[in-house]
Parts: structure tokens; C-alpha cells; sequence
């Protein structure tokens, strides 16, 4: 199965990528889905995989979607909470596409340190309940939410981005409150648990302070013996849980810190590579570049 990833969106889409997309700490936009279903080369259609990146969206018109392992008839209005964790299929049944919808990376919230972990909420959780169809009046409600999302990244208010997370955040937690009670709460199967706890150790080395403190876990086995399970059954379950190996996550996750601490602070690069446990400059430039095609000095 493969990726769609952000660059591949913006070519199925309007075929323009943003310049300098690949450098940026966090990405947001906002679109109107009549406008991209018009200038769609799909036709609207969307191929069943996974996505790089997190998507919300409120549509009106007839369509069909395929999520994980579930199938959605939808007939007029529906909220929909897409996640890179689950691959999903979205099959227009009409013409009458009208809406919103918005993309954003992990990134976008990481960078604010705000505490909130986009997998931890139900809406986002495997398993969970990620599309709605809604009332009329709730349609035009989170309609309102998006309007305000779409007139403000035009804007040149200094704080915009902050504003705009707080509409997602509510768009997020509208969502939430649609759920049936039990999807507020945790999953308890092994398989979830040992995956949550990976996730939890993973988040809670972070934000990492060189040159005072240094990352402790970096590898599969550091993480597979900290939870007292075979390093090949940790790789499994993360897979089945994520879509990507434990290299990949614990590689995502550096790979995100180190863009914060190049933009955001004026440590050295050699400070920073200390910090995320690389004992040569040479070897974090390496992981650096492989990951995002560019090397440390050149993103900041």
C-alpha cells in the first residue's frame, strides 16, 4: 500500500506544491471541496491508501468511503476525521460536492508544544468512529467553524497559526462529542496497549534540552526491552497498529524534534546532534538528509 504524501496531494489537487513544503516545521492549509473537486484530476476520487498527513472534513452531496475496514453510505452531510494511521478510499456518488476540508502534519501541533498528541485523541484512534453524517444544523455550524479557518490563512495576522489551531481543535472536539461514550475511552487488547505504551514512552523524551540532557531511547531495542517484549513482536504490532515499523516511528519522531531545535533555538548543529543521541555531527547530518532530502544547515 502506498503513501500519499503532501507533495502528491497538492499534484492530485491543483498540481502547484507549495514552495518549500519539504521545510516546514508544521503544515496547514484550508480548501473549499467544490473548487478542488472542479480541479481535481481524479475526478474526485481518492485511491484506498494511507495519507502523510491528518485531514477534517464537512461535506455535502451523496458519496461512499471506505475506512480501515468499514464502508460509509453517506446521503446528505457528513464530518469526516482522517488519520496517517488509517488508509481510506473517498468515492464521490455525485456532482453536488460542497464543503471544506483541511490537511495539516503532526508538526503543526508538535511546534506549539501544546501537549496535544493528535494519536492519543479517540477521534484519531484506530478502531474509532472517524465519520459522521450530521444534522443540518450542525452542518452549518462546523461550516461556520471551516469559514472562519478558510477567510484567516489569508490573512496577515502575526497569530494566525495559533488561531487556526484552536479552530481545528474545535472542529476536533465537536467531533468527539458525536462519538458513542465508549469510544472516549482507551482500547484494552494487548496488541493496543503495548502500541500506546510505545507511543507514550516514544512522547515522553521529548522536547529534548541539549546539551544538559540527551535522548535515552533510539533504537527498536531499547524500546522492546523497556517494555519487556521480543523486539520482532513490538516491530509487528507497530505495524499493524501504524503502518510503519519502530525504526520509521522512532526516525519520524527525532526527525521532528530536530526541525524544532534547528528553527526554534540557537543551539549549535553539533549541540543538537549530542542531544538526539548521534555521537558524530556527521552521522545526525546523514539521518538528517536521508529523511528530508536536506541537510541541517541547510533547513535552518
Amino acid at each position: 500500500m502506498n503513501t500519499t504524501s503532501l507533495e502528491d496531494f497538492y499534484r492530485e489537487t491543483s498540481g502547484l506544491v507549495p514552495e518549500g513544503i519539504s521545510k516546514e516545521l508544521g503544515h496547514f492549509n484550508v480548501f473549499r471541496t467544490e473548487e478542488v473537486f472542479a480541479a481535481s484530476k481524479t475526478s474526485g476520487q481518492m485511491p484506498y491508501n494511507r495519507r502523510a498527513y491528518y485531514k477534517i472534513s464537512i461535506i455535502s452531496g451523496r458519496n461512499k468511503a471506505e475506512y480501515a475496514d468499514k464502508v460509509f453510505e453517506i446521503d446528505t452531510h457528513a464530518l469526516l476525521f482522517a488519520s496517517p494511521r488509517i488508509p481510506y478510499h473517498w468515492l464521490p456518488q455525485d456532482d453536488q460536492q460542497q464543503g471544506y476540508f483541511c490537511i495539516f502534519t503532526e508538526d503543526f501541533f508538535v511546534s506549539t508544544k501544546s501537549g496535544v498528541v493528535l494519536d492519543d485523541l479517540p477521534i484519531f484512534r484506530a478502531g474509532g468512529y472517524p465519520i459522521f453524517q450530521v444534522s443540518e444544523a450542525d452542518a452549518a455550524e462546523i461550516t461556520s467553524i471551516f469559514a472562519k479557518m478558510y477567510r484567516e490563512i489569508s490573512s496577515d495576522y502575526i497569530y494566525k497559526y495559533d488561531l487556526l489551531r484552536n479552530y481545528v481543535l474545535e472542529v476536533i472536539h465537536f467531533g468527539q462529542k458525536l462519538q458513542p461514550a465508549t469510544a472516549m475511552y482507551p482500547m484494552h487488547n494487548a496488541a493496543a496497549r503495548i502500541s500506546s505504551l510505545f507511543i507514550e514512552l516514544l512522547e515522553r523524551q521529548f522536547p529534548v534540552e541539549p546539551p544538559h540532557q540527551r535522548l535515552q531511547l533510539r533504537t527498536p531495542k531499547d524500546f522492546a526491552d523497556r517494555l519487556a517484549v521480543h523486539v520482532n513482536h513490538l516491530n509487528k504490532v507497530l505495524r499493524e497498529n501504524t503502518g510503519k515499523t519502530t525504526t520509521e516511528l522512532i526516525s519520524s519522531r527525532i526527525t521532528q524534534e530536530a526541525k524544532i531545535l534547528l528553527k526554534q533555538t540557537d543551539l549549535s548543529i553539533s549541540e543538537i546532534a549530542y542531544g538526539l543521541g548521534f555521537e558524530e555531527v556527521a552521522h545526525f547530518s546523514n539521518f538528517f538528509k536521508k529523511q528530508t532530502s536536506i541537510t541541517p544547515a541547510s533547513f535552518r
